[in-house]
């Protein structure tokens, strides 16, 4: 599952009432709150499999805040207006190249390693760039597995917890055998088993 824009699922209880923006989900999240039922709410980070909390108090803006924190009332409108009022320190330019943002880090290899690196055209910074480079975009198709297998695993654990075969069903999700885990949740709700898979799907 690929997106551009960060979205959200709203579920109470096994059924997924909405999904979409922050802003699209809000009205529908607050709406189900209010609605007398034993069945809890959650709102669901798409890109993460987590549940959230968000500010109500904040409606226009609809604040995503972190479970574990606990906000006082203005607090966020407090952070932003000290973070607009901070002073900010002049930057002195020295000589030579503007850095373009690179960070300076240490590393440690092997004298041999050193030796070939700056045997190569362009020297070791150089060397060593195309090698970070290849290997992150060789490995893409991993990450974007494993993070669909994390996602995918935190929604199921918030709600399919309890369902029958979610055992055998996570063993599958992190194998990476998606037909096995179609066959393990069949029986789950269908709103809970095709979002599921859905954050399973890497594409």
């Amino acid at each position: 599952m690929t997106t551009s824009v960060s979205t959200y699922t709203v579920f109470q209880g096994y059924q997924r009432l909405a999904s979409g923006t922050l802003p699209e989900v809000t009205p529908v999240y607050k709406d189900a709150l209010k609605a007398t039922t034993a069945d809890a709410v959650l709102i669901f980070d798409d890109q993460t499999g987590r549940s959230i909390d968000i500010d109500l108090r904040h409606t226009d803006r609809s604040l995503p805040i972190h479970n574990s924190l606990n906000v006082n009332d203005g607090a966020a409108v407090a952070v932003q207006s000290e973070a607009a009022h901070e002073p900010h320190e002049p930057v002195s330019r020295g000589r030579g190249r503007p850095k373009l943002g690179v960070i300076a880090r240490e590393v440690t290899l092997l004298p041999r390693h050193w030796e070939w690196l700056s045997a190569q055209p362009g020297g070791a910074s150089v060397a060593l760039r195309k090698l970070v480079e290849s290997a992150r975009l060789g490995s893409a198709n991993r990450d974007a597995r494993r993070h669909a297998q994390e996602r995918a695993y935190h929604f199921m654990l918030a709600l399919g917890g309890d369902l029958p075969g979610y055992e055998e069903a996570t063993r599958a999700l992190f194998a990476g055998d998606l037909t096995a885990l179609e066959q393990h949740i069949a029986g789950w709700p269908d709103d809970v088993r095709l979002h599921a898979l859905k954050l399973a799907a890497t594409a």
